[in-house]
């Protein structure tokens, strides 16, 4: 009767929840949000190895990295990719949305990354005004002083220190908080650069011209258009917002999303949602990657700059729940944290059904890989094992985010760890030793809820391979 309740249940499901889900997610904008960030991974990944270079966890390896001059040399790496990660986003997002109409997509991933440029003011406060009146690093009260007294210094030196600095790019916004508006910017580049092409609005060469030129000149209508409606909408924000388009979409948009997906709430509906569409054979990596990944990767820079800076707490505004959080914890061992279900087919299962499916995921669940698990095994619409799946990340996601915002293991750093990396290594390299400590905790968590349901699970497959066993000794 339950299985019967369960499978009408599933079912419901199926026919009423999921086919809007999958539609919303298969959209064009969906499908290119989610292809297009994937061409920011190599250079997120391999930023992140030249900030561990520049912070290496022992103080006298990192003095002497920062006296030879390699601390700066390693930081500039990882100020050009990791931290440049909204304007790859930005690229890529466009690039994919044109590529998928089957038009010739650098050309709109370009002007993306332009209109993304156009749309920032050109200038910065000045640095050394910003340093006197935060009362510098020591915590003299020369800030205070100047910041009292500006009026009284001399007319040049009040005009240079209020004279901000111009002609340059604020890398602020290439990076985590330029990300939402990023998203919007390659979406816009990549439908409006679509419409324009399937309107015809293109300069047409003969057909002697060189692919090479003539699809330039064909690009060059669109992006045109793209590129001066970017600079309208500058000098929009700019005359009647007294701001720019960036800097609006972050404070309007980016600051409210963030804090949504940095909130116990959150954490707690990623941990459920991912489980919850992988039982119904979805996909639930793909789908929650889609929808919060670009707020997770922002968190993540944030992380990555205050660790640079050493203001990595959460006081100084570090997030608790970043991407490496959703990787490296709410996926840990794959989705459902199925670590305990492999050490219980390993230690105590006598089923052959699933001595020989434990044998089978061990060394892909090392690697946070549980496909054979969930189709396998199975656990995808399999009641018996409905509740561990559904609560291993619940318990791992809060109890994860209680220990980093009580201060009992510090943040994530922002090293953005492959997914792939197994247990208690990605910790380390996400949070230091702690960090790696309390990863093998969860460990243990997931052994501890999946075991007595496994049991269970495993005497109903022995009785049921025995009686099998039997009726065909009897033949």
């Amino acid at each position: 009767m339950a299985d019967q309740k369960q499978s009408g249940f599933g079912l419901w499901v199926n026919q009423h929840i999921m086919p809007p889900i999958m539609k919303f997610v298969n959209t064009k904008a969906i499908t290119a949000l989610q292809n297009g960030m994937v061409y920011s991974l190599p250079f997120i990944i391999i930023g992140s190895i030249f900030l561990i270079l520049g912070n290496i966890p022992i103080k006298s390896v990192a003095d002497a990295i920062n006296a030879s001059g390699w601390g700066a040399i390693f930081a500039q790496a990882n100020n050009t990719t990791f931290q440049m990660m909204g304007l790859w986003a930005a690229i890529g997002i466009a690039y994919v949305y044109v590529k998928n109409e089957n038009y010739e997509p650098l050309a709109p991933g370009l002007t993306s990354a332009a209109a993304f440029l156009m749309l920032q003011n050109l200038s910065i406060d000045n640095p050394l005004k910003a340093a006197l009146t935060s009362g510098l690093t020591d915590g003299s009260m020369t800030g205070k002083v100047v910041t009292e007294n500006i009026d009284k210094l001399p007319h040049a030196l009040q005009s240079f220190l209020e004279s901000p600095v111009t002609g340059v790019i604020n890398t602020k916004w290439l990076g985590g908080d330029g990300m939402i508006a990023a998203i919007i910017v390659g979406l816009l580049v990549g439908w409006i650069y679509t419409m324009i092409m399937k309107a015809g609005w293109t300069i047409k060469m003969p057909a002697q011209v060189p692919p090479a030129v003539s699809n330039q000149f064909t690009a060059m209508i669109p992006s045109g258009v793209i590129l001066t409606g970017s600079m309208l909408i500058y000098a929009a924000f700019n005359a009647f917002a007294h701001t720019d388009f960036l800097n609006w979409i972050y404070n309007t948009l980016q600051i409210p999303l963030q804090g949504i997906s940095d909130s116990f709430g959150g954490a707690i509906a990623i941990g459920f949602l991912v489980p919850f569409f992988w039982f119904f054979g979805v996909h639930g990596g793909l789908i929650m990657g889609s929808l919060v990944a670009p707020m997770l990767q922002a968190n993540t820079a944030d992380n990555a700059r205050l660790f640079a800076e050493g203001k990595l707490t959460i006081a100084q505004g570090a997030h608790v729940v970043t991407n490496e959080f959703y990787n490296n914890f709410i996926n840990l061992t794959g989705s459902g944290i199925t670590i305990g279900l492999i050490i219980f087919t390993l230690v105590a299962a006598k089923s052959v059904q699933l001595k020989s499916i434990g044998k089978l995921e061990l060394v892909p669940g090392i690697f946070n890989i549980n496909e054979p698990f969930l189709f396998g095994l199975p656990i995808v619409m399999n009641p018996m094992l409905a509740v561990p799946f559904f609560l291993t990340p619940l318990v791992v996601a809060a109890s994860t985010y209680l220990v980093i915002k009580t201060g009992i293991v510090p943040p994530l750093n922002g090293v953005a760890a492959p997914w792939t990396t197994p247990a208690v290594i990605s910790g380390f390299l996400i949070g230091g030793w702690k960090m790696a400590i309390w990863q093998a905790c969860t460990l243990l968590i997931s052994t501890a809820i999946y075991w007595p349901f496994a049991r269970k699970y495993d005497k109903v497959l022995l009785a049921k391979e025995m009686k099998e066993a039997k009726q065909e000794a009897n033949k």
